[in-house]
């Protein structure tokens, strides 16, 4: 018998109305939502299901949304009996693993990511930085190219997501000229992503550091089931260690792929993608083909998941 993990979308999953269909078969889903208010002190469903995407898309928005959201469907799996043996986030999606693995409240993992997202937009001034993905290189040629592309600012690795597919940040002139030694490089493509600012490299470590002191209020509890960190690519050994993660996070390279391998390396054979969107299903597609993939962000898809569990 193989192991199931499961897996938390990051920032650009979000999408107006996500969660309402669920939360109309599921109270536990109203439940979450009316939590998320009640921590942020404003209507999250109104956000949600009644805004408009420019509204939703604005980073401390975005991050209570999707992690709400996430957690919601987490939820109703859970109330389906179905219980994770590892699970993982990318990016934002580490603070829906650790709501998962029951190393921190939900109501004080909303607030701190509202916090994230605001720090991560005020860090670096709107236009100044940018990211891009790589599509087609491996690893060191990308990395061989920002280094190339570094003469014209600063532009580093920011999303190992799969083979095939890396993500860079930095100053808009070095990742736009990381672009152009990409392709001269062979890479398929090279596009610059319409993001509101550099995640996950040097520049947001002004970030990373107001995070810091919001943490020191925080208290994480030991970890109930195994979660894999982004910035190690590997299990968290205590809970002493997941603030230290979380900071680092903000401006490191997510190391995704190396993750979802870890799990696989300790007989993870099944994947769900839990809260919106399908992008962790086309990764993990591109990582091992052979392993088996959901995703729950509906009525439908959660049926889809529950009959291929045999639920």
């Amino acid at each position: 018998m193989g192991k199931l993990a499961f897996l938390f979308s990051g920032q650009g999953a979000q999408t107006v109305g996500m969660g309402k269909e669920l939360a109309q078969s599921f109270a536990v889903v109203d439940r979450v939502f009316d939590e998320a208010s009640d921590a942020l002190g404003f209507d999250v469903k109104k956000l949600v299901w009644e805004s408009d995407a420019q509204t939703l898309q604005i980073t401390e928005n975005t991050q209570p949304a999707i992690l709400t959201m996430s957690v919601a469907a987490l939820r109703v799996l859970e109330e389906k009996g179905v219980r994770a043996d590892a699970c993982a986030g990318l990016s934002l999606g580490e603070y829906s693993a650790n709501v998962c693995a029951g190393s921190i409240d939900f109501k004080e993992a909303v607030n701190l990511v509202r916090k994230r997202g605001k720090y991560m937009q005020e860090a670096v001034p709107a236009g100044k930085g940018t990211m891009a993905a790589i599509m087609g290189l491996d690893a060191d040629d990308v990395v061989a190219a920002c280094g190339e592309a570094s003469d014209a600012g600063i532009v580093e690795p920011a999303n190992f997501n799969c083979p095939g597919q890396i993500v860079v940040a930095g100053e808009v002139a070095a990742v736009e000229r990381c672009c152009e030694i990409a392709k001269g490089k062979g890479a398929k493509r090279a596009m610059v992503l319409a993001v509101s600012a550099p995640f996950h490299c040097s520049m947001l470590a002004p970030a990373g550091e107001k995070l810091a002191d919001e943490l020191q209020g925080v208290t994480f509890s030991g970890l109930q089931i195994p979660l894999v960190a982004n910035v190690t690519a590997d299990y968290i050994e205590g809970s002493g260690q997941i603030k230290q993660y979380l900071i680092r996070q903000v401006s490191s390279p997510v190391r995704w792929e190396d993750s979802v391998r870890r799990m696989i390396a300790d007989g993870v054979d099944t994947f769900i993608e839990v809260g919106p969107g399908k992008a962790l299903c086309g990764f993990m597609k591109k990582i091992d083909p052979e392993k088996r993939v959901f995703n729950v962000e509906d009525i439908s898809s959660l049926n889809a998941a529950l009959e291929g569990l045999g639920i």
